[in-house]
């Protein structure tokens, strides 16, 4: 069997999904879209099943996998439906939704409802994404607190910097939302990872934690251990070869990597087309059989060469570290100019191994 494995512990993200509320305070939504960002959305659920408040997904299929499982707590659709006839499967299986421009809310307007909707009204409170203009939400309110469509709204932003300390962008993105929603009564939900972490006065009703739940953060390295998160996913494969090199011989295509001294070049199972970011090449941190070394040449589609010089006792069978426990995803993730949530979402061929 390949030896690439991605260990998925289910105990860290129940212990990241109780940290993140109580950091919060009040409910909390475990955000499990995009497969619980590569981790498992079904198994990763149940595993929270009992203690959460609810989760929130990205679209109906999504929230529908989750109910097939068992699942039973509210399941918000984070981007709401995207046709009309997707509303009687969300009055079929008690979801709650998003509602972020006029022609969402017209399509709830229109629709037949055996019973009212839990309803979700976004404000575009400055990222420009998505959501109603703040001169817009009050009439996009009152025109659904009229129709009798919803039995309760709930006031909700999204931060665009929130990742961002001493940014002013948050606080004003806030004051824009609380001066758009003042007199209108409900409950309110703005706070992502980095606004549950670093913006407490951010905190309301519903926090809805993402990426900290996965042990990992939008913020600089080293955040996540300070505040108690543990990392959920552990990415590691196997040495599978070695071979010594001389000074001044390249390694990998392109030659991008010439060896400046005698080298013992590992090979290991594993590249882009699994997920490992092709970019996160020379220098890129792993750790061999717990000790810290790099990768050497560039990422291939199924294989990655890393420096075993200083490693005498590593060879054949040699664990390799891709992220995890020692080696911060974020950490790879900057060698690659990107995030970490990119690489947790795009690991494939990997052989998942849940443990509870």
């Amino acid at each position: 069997m390949r030896p690439l494995i991605a260990s998925i512990r289910l105990d860290h993200f129940r212990h990241n999904y109780l940290l993140a509320r109580q950091q919060h305070g009040g409910r909390a939504l475990a955000v499990v879209k995009a497969n619980a960002y590569g981790h498992g959305a079904v198994r990763c659920a149940q595993a929270v099943a009992d203690v959460a408040d609810g989760f929130a997904v990205a679209c109906l299929e999504e929230a529908l996998q989750l109910r097939a499982a068992g699942i039973r707590a509210p399941i918000l659709l984070l981007e709401g439906v995207f046709e009309a006839a997707e509303l009687a499967e969300v009055q079929a299986h008690g979801l709650w939704l998003v509602v972020q421009n006029r022609e969402q809310l017209d399509m709830l307007l229109a629709a037949p409802a055996d019973q009212p909707y839990r309803v979700w009204l976004k404000m575009d409170s400055g990222m420009h994404r998505a959501g109603f203009f703040p001169a817009d939400y009050a009439a996009a309110y009152q025109r659904l607190a009229a129709s009798g469509k919803a039995d309760a709204i709930v006031k909700m932003t999204h931060f665009a910097r929130a990742d961002e300390p001493g940014c002013d962008a948050t606080a004003l993105q806030l004051a824009a939302f609380d001066a758009a929603t003042a007199g209108l009564s409900g409950d309110c939900s703005v706070a992502n990872s980095a606004g549950i972490m670093i913006h407490p006065h951010a905190h309301r009703d519903w926090g809805r934690p993402g990426i900290m739940l996965y042990g990992s953060t939008p913020l600089p390295d080293g955040h996540a251990a300070n505040i108690g998160l543990k990392p959920v996913m552990r990415l590691a494969s196997r040495v599978f070869g070695v071979r010594e090199l001389a000074a001044g011989e390249p390694v990998g295509y392109g030659a991008s990597f010439i060896t400046t001294r005698p080298t013992r070049v590992g090979l290991i199972a594993g590249g882009y087309a699994d997920g490992y970011p092709r970019l996160a090449s020379t220098g890129s941190p792993v750790a061999v059989d717990g000790h810290a070394s790099r990768i050497i040449g560039r990422v291939s589609m199924d294989m990655i060469t890393i420096d075993l010089t200083d490693l005498p006792q590593a060879g054949i069978g040699s664990e390799v570290e891709l992220w995890g426990e020692q080696v911060s995803v974020n950490a790879v993730a900057a060698h690659a100019g990107t995030i970490g949530y990119e690489l947790l979402c795009n690991v494939k061929r990997a052989h998942f191994r849940y443990q509870d």
